[in-house]
């Protein structure tokens, strides 16, 4: 595995001055090309609640939170090493000519695992007592995640290429058809398993048309399994790392139903969906977008020129990310009384104050410090960080959700990832020293904070919708002039002031 990165060691002469603005226009052209996508998950991701909380049973939804998590939890570990491996190794080939051998070793493996995990899950689907209902749930939810993880393969390809434009298009398809058919079959009267359905058909969909594109160009070489052995030692730590972030995301989920029933996992399901979408769309677009800019920078240029992608990225994440966690603090009641269903809205909007804070510092944690360890080619390190939050989480858990209910599920989970942001941040830098860009972020804070200020000076409209709209409108007009005015994140000497440049020139 060394083997495979030890030119990502190598230091290589570069201009700082233009390789700083190279790679600005590059991260702010991509951010661009691929906000569709996001903005497709932030109303999929509101409308899901909005919509299910309502369409399902606080029992049906609660089971389908869990087999969420239980679907994700199998797929991280089944299949996410492959797309981990695939991301990283993407540029390398390329650069050396080994694309077709590339796709077909990972293609090979995408088919050998999801025939063995159809064969085996399957089996345990259809030999396991459970209730009719439950188990065409978890045969759609198996078959979700077969596919889903597939489509995972051909856009990670497609993101890892910088073909933004695709990736784009297709993934938004793939989330807008999922909620959509996924409301129908639900209204249809399938249940938990009406989102499965729908989102197991849009990405089949999808499937269909991008594997044969990919299969076509696809070539065995006489490096086929020495690579794949490469894949997996450079991917494994890092799905088991990945399997650990989501236990302490989701394994909560799993004691709530062993203390409180199936009812308070979708009370608290829709409470954490609301809070951590809202941040974790945020995250996930810069993250998501600036990872294959920041892997490419490192191979082609090397370490100063990914350092300048990874300062930049920080200070756009503190810019966008602390205003929106205080502002979910601060509209938690209007929120959770107007977004989600009536019978659980209540205990909903007690956690989300918990899952705002926790959301933020899993989103630095995850999309930005987590890089150290995939630029250092440490995944072992990033894993037993994560092994420790999770075991921490399980713990607290244990203790207070029999003491304190919901709210000890939330609180276990800010300590947690408390806890794991600092490891992150200290033991990181050992790693690879990424820049923290603090003086961005005192003044994203303190911009935040003038929000946050002008967002409790208004007083209760009574109804949740017009109280929700209004603070939220004014929060963004204030943060927005505060920012500006402290040139948070650059937003005013990087962002506005070149548009400005392009009306006033275009007037002219």
């Amino acid at each position: 595995m060394h083997a495979l990165f030890q030119s990502c060691a190598r230091p290589r002469p570069c201009t700082h001055g233009a390789q700083t603005t190279t790679g600005r226009a590059m991260l702010n052209r991509h951010l661009l090309a691929y906000l569709p996508v996001y903005a497709a998950q932030a109303v999929v991701g509101f409308g899901s609640v909005i919509v299910f909380t309502r369409l399902l049973t606080p029992d049906e939804y609660g089971r389908y939170m869990l087999l969420l998590a239980g679907a994700a939890l199998i797929g991280t570990a089944v299949f996410t090493w492959l797309d981990a491996a695939v991301a990283r190794h993407h540029a390398r080939c390329e650069a050396r000519g080994r694309m077709p051998g590339h796709l077909f070793t990972a293609w090979r493996i995408y088919g050998v695992l999801a025939l063995v995990s159809v064969l085996l899950a399957g089996a345990v689907i259809a030999l396991i007592p459970m209730d009719p209902a439950l188990r065409t749930a978890c045969a759609f939810a198996l078959a979700y995640t077969v596919i889903r993880s597939g489509v995972t393969l051909a856009m990670e390809t497609r993101r890892a290429a910088r073909q933004a434009g695709r990736f784009s298009a297709l993934e938004t398809f793939t989330l807008a058809a999922g909620f959509g058919l996924g409301v129908v079959f639900a209204h249809a009267g399938l249940g938990a398993a009406g989102p499965f359905a729908g989102m197991a058909l849009a990405g089949l969909i999808v499937l269909l048309i991008e594997a044969p594109i990919h299969l076509s160009r696809a070539r065995r070489d006489r490096a086929d399994a020495p690579r794949a052995i490469a894949y997996f030692a450079y991917g494994g730590p890092v799905a088991f790392s990945l399997i650990f972030e989501h236990l302490l995301s989701v394994g909560d989920r799993f004691l709530i139903a062993a203390f409180m029933g199936e009812a308070a996992v979708g009370a608290y399901s829709a409470g954490y969906a609301l809070a951590d979408r809202s941040l974790s769309i945020i995250f996930l677009w810069l993250g998501m977008t600036t990872g294959p800019l920041l892997v490419a920078a490192l191979e082609h240029e090397g370490r100063e020129a990914a350092r300048a992608v990874a300062r930049r990225t920080g200070a756009l994440m503190g810019l966008l990310g602390f205003p929106a966690a205080l502002g979910l603090i601060l509209v938690a009641e209007p929120a959770a009384h107007w977004l989600i269903g009536a019978e659980i809205a209540g205990e909903a909007a007690g956690i989300i104050p918990f899952i705002a804070l926790s959301g933020l510092m899993n989103g630095i944690m995850t999309f930005y410090f987590h890089e150290a360890y995939v630029l250092g080619r440490r995944p072992r390190a990033m894993a037993a960080v994560m092994t420790a939050a999770a075991g921490l989480n399980l713990a607290l858990n244990l203790v207070l959700i029999p003491l304190m209910g919901l709210t000890g599920a939330a609180l276990a989970t800010v300590i947690s990832y408390g806890a794991a942001l600092s490891v992150c941040v200290i033991h990181g830098r050992s790693v690879f020293p990424l820049p923290i860009p603090s003086g961005d972020w005192l003044r994203a804070g303190a911009a935040a904070l003038v929000m946050g200020a002008a967002i409790l000076a208004l007083p209760d409209l009574g109804s949740a919708p017009a109280d929700l709209f209004a603070r939220i409108a004014v929060g963004a007009i204030v943060y927005a002039i505060a920012a500006l005015a402290l040139d948070a994140a650059g937003c005013r000497s990087q962002l506005a002031a070149p548009i400005l440049l392009r009306l006033t020139g275009a007037r002219a």
